[in-house]
């Protein structure tokens, strides 16, 4: 990355995305999930594993695309951000989504730290979005979801914390 003068805000933004700080770390949280809990769903709580990552996968992908493509067209709010179904249709499906999901956030990363992206100019598709909310909101909501999902593996008794 070439340095310049909002260098250290990209990079701040970067560690969000990468999750940084007080947060988990997508993969870390990923790794402990067992095969045979992707589809469970604890009493306490409404969605199983598969459908927290299938959901930040799609949310996810929305905002990049939202934030890199003017013809873009979001899923409907909100079925359109949920899977149909509690289970992965199979062990396919959930590595496409753990690699979509890992994909999309290296691309928003991209778009971060390249130089000639203007964090601070409007979307000119958007109604007052930047880069820089997009990419906050992107680091906010798989910080938000990622701690449901770590949740949902401590009550199916699946989460260690070592």
């Amino acid at each position: 990355m070439k340095p310049t003068q909002d260098s250290p805000l990209r990079q701040h933004v970067l560690y969000l995305l990468q999750g940084g700080g007080a947060h988990v770390k997508f993969d870390e949280v990923i790794a402990k999930v067992p095969a045979k809990l992707r589809g469970a769903k604890p009493a306490a709580l409404p969605h199983s594993p598969w459908m927290l990552l299938e959901h930040m996968r799609i949310a996810q992908w929305d905002i990049l695309e939202f934030s890199r493509n003017a013809k873009h067209a979001s899923p409907d709010w909100p079925s359109g951000y949920w899977p149909k179904t509690d289970t992965p249709p199979g062990a396919a499906a959930w590595t496409r989504s753990v690699n979509g999901f890992r994909k999309d956030l290296k691309a928003m990363q991209v778009l971060v730290t390249d130089s000639k992206t203007d964090l601070f100019h409007k979307i000119p598709w958007g109604d007052g979005q930047t880069i820089l909310r997009e990419a906050l909101l992107v680091a906010d909501h798989n910080a938000y979801h990622l701690g449901q999902l770590v949740d949902v593996l401590r009550l199916l008794n699946a989460w260690d914390e070592s």
